[in-house]
């Protein structure tokens, strides 16, 4: 008998932007498998709009912060998703006991696939091994998919894309202009902090690196920041650079689709690894990060492509003992100088 050709699949990412939007490759091969299935994307309400209009993304459902922290307000939303549509494939990325009530409430459905755990094995009937820190995370992500190849070859693809439509970027386009942003020129976007503590590379030298970019090439950059804190640390650091006039700080994307947009007009990407880096390799735009202890490049750069580089303390020291060397420590290892001397040969292909 002929397997019946899967419809409909859930896939339930939840979860921070670069988790979802390395996802996006286990979408597009599902898609490039099954080219008529209608793929229903979860997610935390916050990332959804960075997937708007996305050809691989029939649908973004999402869940607000009350509705994930209210359990009963949870669950009657779960159900209701799942008896409104029958999915033929459920694919749970995060396995957890909460995700699996979109299972339970879906025992029908012939391929419930998610991470291998102990109390799982009732509720998913396609179980994949866990994380072996063998495979960057977009290759552990298309994992999932292995058990699909009962039915049909898969086509495994790599590659994660976002997309911005013309009306936003001629939008955005305008907004930047009015700042002062001059597109015969480049123009870099700097990231110089974080929203996670300790994940900010030393602020003295990031300076080092902007200040010497600037010196070289002569580039618009742009500080991006999402908050007070973050905010205070870029005018902190416009000021002991001089208020230069080609660093732009007035220039702020207020949602995700617009950092998206705004992204996606630059030339280059510079700064501390986290979702705007994986934003701009989405869109195919020249990425440099730097990677904070616990956060492994071997995972979290995927691909093997020259465009999309960063640097971390295992580059420069990988036989380091970890049982007695803090994290201050790892991340000195990361100094202006061992940055500069990769982010140089990006930027002379990029910016120059």
């Amino acid at each position: 008998m002929k397997p019946q050709i899967p419809k409909k699949a859930l896939i339930i990412r939840f979860r921070r932007v670069g988790d979802a939007v390395l996802a996006v490759s286990l979408c597009s091969s599902l898609k490039k498998t099954f080219p008529g299935i209608c793929i229903d994307y979860v997610l935390n309400e916050n990332i959804a709009p960075l997937f708007e209009g996305h050809p691989h993304i029939d649908k973004v459902i999402t869940f607000d912060d009350e509705e994930n922290h209210n359990v009963r307000k949870y669950l009657s939303k779960v159900r209701r998703i799942m008896r409104e549509t029958h999915y033929d494939i459920i694919i749970d990325m995060r396995a957890t006991i909460k995700t699996l009530f979109f299972s339970l409430f879906s025992l029908s459905t012939p391929f419930r696939i998610g991470t291998k755990k102990k109390y799982n094995a009732l509720l998913l009937n396609h179980r994949v091994a866990g994380d072996t820190g063998k495979s960057d995370v977009v290759q552990y992500d298309l994992t999932y998919l292995s058990p699909l190849e009962k039915i049909a070859p898969v086509c495994y693809d790599s590659i994660f894309r976002l997309y911005a439509s013309n009306e936003e970027q001629i939008a955005c386009r305008t907004y930047m202009e009015e700042q002062g942003i001059d597109f015969s020129r480049k123009i870099v976007l700097v990231t110089p902090a974080t929203r996670i503590q300790g994940k900010n590379w030393d602020i003295g030298r990031m300076r080092e690196v902007i200040h010497r970019m600037i010196e070289k090439y002569h580039p618009q950059i742009i500080f991006n920041y999402s908050g007070e804190a973050e905010q205070q640390i870029c005018n902190d650091l416009y000021d002991q650079l001089g208020r230069n006039p080609d660093i732009f700080i007035n220039i702020n994307a207020k949602t995700l689709k617009e950092l998206k947009t705004l992204i996606s007009l630059c030339d280059f990407f510079f700064g501390n690894e986290g979702g705007p880096r994986h934003i701009a390799q989405a869109l195919n735009i020249p990425a440099f990060a730097i990677y904070p202890p616990g956060a492994s490049k071997h995972s979290w750069l995927p691909g093997h492509d020259n465009r999309f580089q960063g640097i971390s303390y295992e580059d420069i020291q990988p036989s380091v003992n970890l049982e007695h060397t803090t994290r201050e420590e790892l991340f000195d290892l990361i100094t202006a100088d061992r940055v500069w001397a990769a982010l140089d040969n990006m930027l002379n292909t990029h910016l120059k």
